[in-house]
């Protein structure tokens, strides 16, 4: 066992828990001692380091909420049921009211805690997932979203997680369960930001998702914290019949970044529409791993990764496709495309199929380009300034991704601040992203 696997169970038993919990703690403990720590040479994690965890000392739980820090972050401007967590403490003070269905599991009632101990851990494999297992022995409260049958949630769930710096180190553990039942519907947008402060903290998230039959979700994930954070993610989904799940996802890098998406086809007719746009520069790092597992027949799936990678950032994808035996009349489609800035930024991408039905349709690709040299010099001779041509180019290369978001509240915010991630003033949003 590592330093940081020890140092991560004496921050479980440091907890105060609801008892009810107690089960799923207990095993993802164990799972988490006997697991061996992650290298170079096991696969999942050939590209990224773990490191920087193992660096990490005196991690500890944060003991209030810094509401001074919470006021520099920025937040999406919408109508929403909006939850607010600072270094994973729940600000009821800067949260909306919640409505039924929205409960945190520290509130949940008794036929809550049975639907959340009915799902809880159970869309997430943590003998596969290793930071799922640590989510496990660290559960102590989270988000439930469900919905009742044929409903749907009037307002999006908007969570914003802040991280701040502290004297030493802390830890944040995000958790969300999502639970649609039979043809209901709702929209969930996950925040994780900071200040501009050099952070010094680790945040673990994992968020599970059961959609059942012929309902749908819209979900984003947004990161966009200071770039020494170090951030483990997760997103598991279970897709039951004629369910529908339409993901956004945009980061930037750290020094440490990992996120997963795991969805699992477990009804017929069941669709996955999966869009990415990653961003490290300077020296950050980020790793996506992607995993679809079509295990009946006749579902769909289409993913579209785009990455803009400069300086001398390292930027990693893997996106495996796995069709099964039983999985005929499967279609489906994987797309990672990557531009390079700068002659020291790396990307490894790896997109894999994995197919043992006969009667299927799948394509995969993946590409790594840098800026045009020709569309450079035609934008110059027309009067743009190299610097502003860089930045349309680029992002005309994941403009198409965030055209297809369809709340425009999102694109409104993420505009202005990916422009200034290629140092243009706000009024550049004016000029580019538009149609």
């Amino acid at each position: 066992m590592t330093d940081f696997q020890q140092t991560a169970l004496e921050l479980a038993a440091e907890q105060q828990t609801p008892v009810w919990l107690a089960a799923l703690r207990e095993q993802g403990a164990s799972t988490w001692a006997a697991a061996a720590w992650p290298g170079r040479k096991t696969e999942h994690w050939k590209y990224i380091s773990l490191a920087p965890l193992q660096q990490c000392e005196q991690l500890g739980w944060s003991s209030e909420s810094d509401d001074v820090a919470l006021d520099a972050v920025e937040q999406v401007e919408l109508d929403a049921i909006r939850l607010v967590f600072v270094d994973g403490r729940f600000n009821a003070a800067r949260s909306s009211a919640l409505p039924a269905g929205v409960v945190r599991f520290a509130d949940a009632n008794t036929e809550q805690q049975a639907l959340i101990q009915q799902h809880l851990g159970k869309v997430v494999d943590s003998e596969r997932h290793l930071f799922a297992a640590l989510s496990n022995a660290w559960a102590a409260d989270g988000v439930l979203l469900h919905v009742a049958p044929g409903h749907k949630l009037e307002k999006p769930v908007y969570i914003v997680n802040v991280s701040t710096a502290q004297a030493n180190p802390v830890a944040a553990s995000q958790r969300v369960l999502v639970v649609l039942e039979e043809n209901a519907e709702a929209e969930l947008i996950e925040h994780y930001a900071s200040d501009s402060a050099s952070q010094n903290g680790f945040v673990n998230s994992l968020t599970e998702v059961v959609v059942g039959n012929n309902a749908q979700v819209q979900h984003y994930r947004i990161n966009l914290e200071q770039e020494d954070l170090l951030h483990v993610g997760g997103v598991h989904v279970n897709l039951q019949r004629d369910a529908r799940f339409h993901g956004f996802t945009l980061a930037q890098g750290s020094r440490l970044k990992r996120i997963d998406y795991q969805v699992n086809m477990l009804g017929e007719g069941a669709h996955l529409e999966l869009n990415g746009v990653y961003l490290p520069r300077n020296r950050q790092v980020i790793d996506y791993h992607t995993n679809v597992e079509h295990c009946v027949p006749h579902c769909t799936s289409n993913e579209v990764f785009r990455g803009i990678i400069g300086d001398s950032a390292k930027a990693i994808f893997n996106g495996r496709i796995h069709i099964h035996p039983q999985a005929q009349k499967t279609l489906a489609e994987l797309s990672n495309k990557n531009l390079l800035t700068s002659r020291t930024a790396e990307i490894n991408t790896k997109p894999e199929l994995e197919i043992y039905a006969d009667d299927v349709r799948c394509a995969h690709g993946a590409t790594i380009s840098q800026l045009d040299e020709t569309s450079l010099y035609y934008l110059q001779s027309r009067g743009v300034t190299k610097a502003d041509a860089i930045t349309m180019l680029s992002f005309g290369f994941i403009n198409e991704l965030l055209n297809q978001v369809p709340e425009q509240a999102v694109q409104d915010y993420l505009r202005p601040r990916l422009v200034s991630l290629f140092g243009q003033p706000s009024e550049m949003v004016g000029q580019i992203g538009y149609e």
